[in-house]
């Protein structure tokens, strides 16, 4: 893998930079063509990484938790990080989450997430977003017009998460705020986190003084019942912002992601005059070609070894090309969509650190209920702007949508939302 002309081996590729938004299937190739299915990587400030492209890189990396540790505290680049460092909040350090414990504590914690989630009554939670989704359409559906992004995608998902969590629904604008300000990651940012973080301190405390039939309630009655062995306010209390994070942003770009596939491609015009099967093709062929989490940090080797024909050192940060492995021609020969029932995907991840399943079955109620709802009530959806004309985000680690321009036949409010 040199240059034809220089002989040279090509140099490691920033993460960052428009084409992430613009062409990252075609930019993935590239660094699959020039540097195999391990690719080095430049993170802000020129800090070193891998990117793992491959299909069966990235399965192997998932499944053996004790080479390519979760521990964040093993990277060998910490004495170069900044105090400042932009990428902070992404690979965290010292940090009391779920997303950085490992062993045999991360199997019990990992339990009783998955516990409590599966504690969730799923008509209840269908019934919540169908209010919610109801609720957002009700303030557009009388204009014809609508940016469903900001208007429907990044306002519903956090809603329902709220609800089932245990917030009150007037404590649900606020935190639509506060978790958009965070994703936006400029200067409303850390307002957002520190919102965020003392609303979650809030509710734990309010919980233990009457809990309820809801996610926080479900986790503090595990915390009782593990003893002096169990886990903290404040763990409990960052594995709730960490759910609501990782619940939040990839639904909403995959609410946006899958209706700009279904407005735009043929295939799927079914599904604008009440057809559901062609929803969830739609969804599962997004989570296959245009999975909202694109590239995730990560992973770090707790010794030296051998990846894809590359030396990697201890210590070395490994990012999961979730996006690239999903395109690996190794693994997609034909390079046909899969719209069926395959879900061999890596859209959540793989191994003991993936998205827990009850998690996954919570995005997909969240996501397809308000998918459903949106062409029920507003069945005449067209793109208000050409296809090419739409943008995403300028984001090497999240796929989704700046805006979504439609228009539609005005109607006026509808009496759904009050009968559910």
């Amino acid at each position: 893998m040199t240059c034809p002309v220089t002989g040279a081996a090509p140099g490691p590729v920033p993460l960052s930079g428009p084409r992430f938004a613009t062409e990252p299937a075609r930019l993935y190739r590239e660094m699959r063509r020039d540097h195999g299915p391990v690719a080095p990587v430049l993170l802000d400030g020129g800090i070193p990484a891998w990117l793992v492209l491959g299909y069966r890189e990235l399965h192997q990396v998932t499944a053996d938790p004790v080479l390519f540790s979760r521990d964040s505290e093993l990277w060998n680049q910490w004495p170069n990080i900044p105090e400042d460092w932009p990428l902070l909040p992404m690979i965290g350090h010292q940090q009391p989450s779920i997303l950085y414990t490992v062993g045999e504590r991360h199997t019990r914690r990992a339990a009783m997430i998955a516990q409590a989630l599966e504690a969730v009554d799923p008509f209840e939670l269908k019934a919540h977003a169908e209010t919610f989704a109801d609720e957002l359409i009700d303030r557009f559906c009388g204009k014809g017009s609508a940016d469903l992004i900001a208007e429907y995608a990044m306002l519903l998902p956090v809603r329902v998460l709220a609800r089932i969590y245990g917030f009150s629904d007037e404590q649900g604008p606020a935190l639509v705020t506060a978790m958009n300000d965070m994703i936006d990651g400029r200067e409303r940012a850390l307002a957002g986190q520190q919102h965020l973080a003392s609303s979650m301190a809030r509710l734990i405390a309010d919980k233990h003084e009457t809990p309820g039939e809801d996610v926080a309630s479900y986790m503090l009655g595990a915390q009782r019942t593990d003893g002096a062995d169990g886990f903290s306010d404040e763990e409990i209390a960052q594995d709730l912002m960490v759910m609501m994070a990782a619940g939040h942003q990839p639904t909403a770009d995959w609410i946006g992601n899958s209706l700009r596939l279904m407005l735009t491609d043929d295939r799927f015009a079914a599904s604008l005059f009440g057809g559901r099967h062609s929803v969830a093709e739609a969804m599962n062929e997004v989570l296959w070609e245009d999975t909202p989490t694109q590239n995730v940090a990560g992973r770090w080797a707790s010794r030296d070894t051998q990846l894809g024909g590359r030396r990697v050192h201890a210590g070395d940060l490994l990012l999961l090309g979730l996006g690239a492995a999903n395109a690996d021609p190794q693994v997609r020969t034909d390079g046909s969509a899969l719209t069926g029932g395959n879900s061999a995907h890596f859209a959540f991840g793989h191994g003991e650190h993936r998205c827990p399943f009850p998690a996954q079955e919570v995005a997909e109620v969240v996501a397809r209920t308000g998918i459903e709802v949106l062409l029920d009530r507003l069945p005449d959806l067209d793109l208000a702007v050409p296809a090419h004309a739409l943008t995403r985000r300028p984001s090497p680690w999240l796929r989704g949508l700046t805006d979504l321009p439609v228009s539609f036949n005005p109607t006026p409010t509808s009496a759904f939302g009050e009968l559910r």
